[in-house]
């Protein structure tokens, strides 16, 4: 099934979402009585994709009736690509006393989890919410913590086989990887048989921060492969020109998750988007700020994958891109 065909853009866990389904219109309540203190901790804030989740979400917000400045106020606090100050950062934010934190990404989650076990926090664009120790159960999360994420079974060996659709001949791929996370072994664990049935060797290649970059692609060189897959991770959205830049130079036809990778010069994506993720974040913010538990909000996964080429790259690589391909596509860039 490609891009264009899956149905739905959330599936919802468990029962209760089901009842969230089925639940008649209402408008918008207003909002409660006090300005209320949200916290927003994240990796960059100088990055296109950053201004444009957060102005989502103020309008979700809006559409429901908080309205920021007079309902509630963001607290941003951002690592800048640094993801070692993320929880000086989120122990700031406890220290501030606000009532509620939204976490944008599996590093700046951990730090928000181990900073307050009290303070609702409500993550988004986590890859692996279960293997990051967040929750235990995705329809029944336990403490102080929901959201949204969770790739499901599946997702890495399709990137794997769109990629090899795009560039047939290629036998070996380097996979840029950090092995400090959860959702990037189990991303590996899926991908490697999936490689094995198509006669391919994966080469992984450790990029753990921004620091990491130049010598990765190094590394990448030296390995002789024909093509790159990018596993996800929160610094890549400030530093995608540069890691498509050292793509280009080596001529490396390159996969990563999201589209803004493909937006700063990398060859495709496919996966959710960041943005499906910031329009549904309100629902529950709203929810905890008016007195549900996060434990009560099961974490809702994705179920709608986009698939995006980036045709400019693939002359400037030199690669015809399959016909195949560009009708599967959501979006082509020229």
């Amino acid at each position: 099934m490609t891009a264009r065909r899956e149905l739905g853009r959330r599936s919802l866990v468990g029962a209760a979402a089901a009842g969230w389904l089925l639940a008649p219109l209402r408008a918008p309540a207003q909002p409660v009585g006090k300005m209320v203190r949200i916290g927003w901790l994240a990796n960059s804030q100088n990055t296109s994709t950053t201004k444009t989740v957060m102005q989502a979400f103020s309008e979700g917000m809006q559409a429901r009736g908080w309205i920021d400045g007079r309902d509630y106020t963001i607290d941003p606090l951002f690592a800048e690509g640094h993801p070692e100050r993320l929880p000086a950062l989120a122990a700031e934010l406890v220290r501030r006393h606000v009532d509620l934190i939204v976490s944008a990404g599996s590093p700046a989650t951990a730090a928000a989890r181990a900073a307050t076990n009290t303070i609702p926090i409500v993550f988004f664009f986590v890859g692996d919410p279960i293997g990051s120790g967040f929750v235990s159960n995705l329809a029944h999360p336990v403490g102080n913590v929901t959201g949204l994420g969770g790739l499901g079974p599946g997702v890495s060996a399709k990137q794997l086989e769109l990629l090899r659709a795009m560039l047939p001949s290629a036998k070996r791929i380097a996979m840029l990887i950090n092995p400090s996370m959860s959702v990037h072994a189990a991303n590996q664990a899926e991908m490697e048989p999936a490689a094995r049935a198509m006669n391919l060797v994966i080469r992984p290649v450790p990029l753990r921060s921004p620091d990491d970059i130049d010598e990765a692609f190094a590394t990448i060189a030296r390995e002789r492969v024909h093509a790159l897959f990018i596993l996800g991770q929160p610094f890549l959205f400030a530093h995608g020109e540069r890691v498509a830049r050292l793509a280009i130079e080596q001529r490396l036809a390159a996969c990563i998750p999201f589209d803004e990778g493909v937006r700063s010069g990398l060859l495709m994506s496919y996966g959710w988007k960041i943005l499906d993720d910031a329009r549904r974040l309100p629902h529950y913010v709203e929810r905890i700020l008016r007195g549900a538990k996060p434990s009560e909000l099961p974490v809702e996964q994705p179920s709608r994958f986009y698939l995006t080429i980036n045709l400019k790259t693939a002359r400037a690589i030199g690669l015809t891109v399959p016909q195949s391909i560009l009708l599967s596509a959501d979006e082509v860039i020229e």
